[in-house]
């Protein structure tokens, strides 16, 4: 029996195992020194004893030694691919267009889409060593980012990993003959329900806080495209979720939602903002329940959302159109108003942070698509800023940007 002495040694030692154990630099950022009085509690055997703070004070920070402001006229980026950031010259134009324009952010891939670490990363997690196929010096970017005052973000390629899924094969999906389950491209996924694929991806993610990344981007946040049609076949532990059962809706979505207040727990003594990719119809319908997409259990979640908004990306006849990707403003207008609609039944509101187009989409076919020109950019932050949207992120896979454009 214990009694009420013991149960009180066992507070203030748990307490100074809290506090001694995570004494960090004081040089945290100021933006997230709040008073607030929190959410996530410690617990023994299961009775709540003490709360710990959802924002900690800035002595329990993790410097990471890299002083980069959040941009005051807010992000306005592109995206820079591994290999572009492998490319001396394409790098180089990309960093002139940024320094010549109103552009003052990038996205750059930490993890790729096939599971490497892009840069060698300080982390005592082995897998991160193991997997690095570097294409960039993170340290030599973060000089250049910090002096241009460019605003770095870490591009996570979250549960779509070849690599950890064949390190681990049970942390993947499997078919009935125990290969690893792989989509038509020969890729494969980590499994949601299980959780040490959270902590290798949240060791990924601190890690790339602790190198200077200020906004952790989780993209494939998700389940594979499909995984309704095909799931119940695989073999695959559910975890804490199995009492579901595996054509549940709501257990992938819980699984989705679960892992980013995870990470963003994790995430918040490193000062970082946290952001998510999802698809953009996920937004007009509220949720996409094959791959456990969420529209308002996600943005509750996160500091920013980016929606993958790219005019090519919808079907003809979507939003009224016959040819969606000839209509570049009309696409985003009624897109945001969309979004901006579902974001009144959010209450902690992240920023609206969309991607839009900077490719042309000529695979769609004559008289389909439009070539993607200084113009058809401008529609789209036109069309943003029509509704107070002020932030936005442009894809290009080749890493190629118009210059002649007013990226206001």
């Amino acid at each position: 029996m214990i009694t009420a002495g013991l149960l009180g040694l066992v507070v203030v030692a748990l307490l100074g195992i809290f506090f001694f154990r995570n004494v960090f630099s004081s040089a945290g950022n100021t933006d997230y020194q709040k008073a607030d009085v929190s959410t996530t509690d410690l617990e023994i055997y299961d009775q709540k004893l003490i709360g710990r703070p959802a924002t900690l004070p800035s002595r329990f920070y993790v410097d990471s030694g890299v002083d980069i402001a959040y941009p005051k006229e807010g992000v306005k980026g592109i995206y820079l691919s591994a290999t572009g950031m492998g490319t001396p010259q394409l790098l180089q134009d990309n960093i002139n267009l940024i320094d010549n324009s109103g552009l003052n952010s990038v996205v750059i891939d930490v993890k790729s889409d096939w599971g490497s670490i892009t840069t060698p990363l300080e982390s005592d997690n082995p897998l991160i060593g193991k997997f690095l196929d570097q294409t960039f010096d993170v340290k030599e970017m973060m000089k250049i980012f910090e002096e241009k005052q460019i605003y770095p973000i870490a591009r996570i390629t979250t549960f779509k990993d070849t690599f950890a899924a064949e390190e681990h094969p049970e942390w993947s999906f499997k078919r009935s003959n125990g290969e690893i389950w792989k989509d038509a491209s020969g890729q494969t996924f980590l499994n949601p329900y299980n959780k040490e694929t959270w902590d290798y991806i949240v060791d990924v993610a601190q890690a790339a806080a602790k190198a200077g990344f200020k906004d952790i981007q989780f993209d494939y946040v998700r389940f594979p495209e499909g995984f309704e049609t095909f799931g119940t076949s695989l073999e695959y532990d559910m975890g804490d979720y199995a009492e579901y059962g595996k054509d549940s809706i709501e257990a992938r979505q819980k699984a989705i939602t679960d892992f980013l207040a995870y990470a963003h727990d994790a995430l918040q003594p490193y000062g970082v903002n946290v952001s998510a990719d999802i698809f953009g119809y996920v937004t007009t319908t509220g949720s996409a329940p094959g791959i456990g997409q969420n529209y308002h259990d996600i943005a509750e979640q996160v500091d920013a959302i980016s929606a993958m908004i790219y005019p090519s990306h919808w079907n003809n006849g979507d939003f009224g159109l016959a040819a969606p990707d000839l209509e570049p403003y009309k696409v985003v207008d009624i897109y945001t108003q969309a979004e901006l609609d579902q974001l009144e039944a959010v209450q902690d509101k992240p920023i609206v942070r969309p991607w839009l187009q900077a490719f042309t989409a000529s695979y769609l076919g004559s008289g389909n698509y439009k070539e993607y020109d200084a113009q058809a950019y401008q529609d789209q932050i036109d069309a943003l800023a029509k509704h107070g949207v002020n932030e936005y992120l442009f894809w290009n896979a080749a890493n190629e940007y118009n210059p002649n454009v007013d990226y206001k």
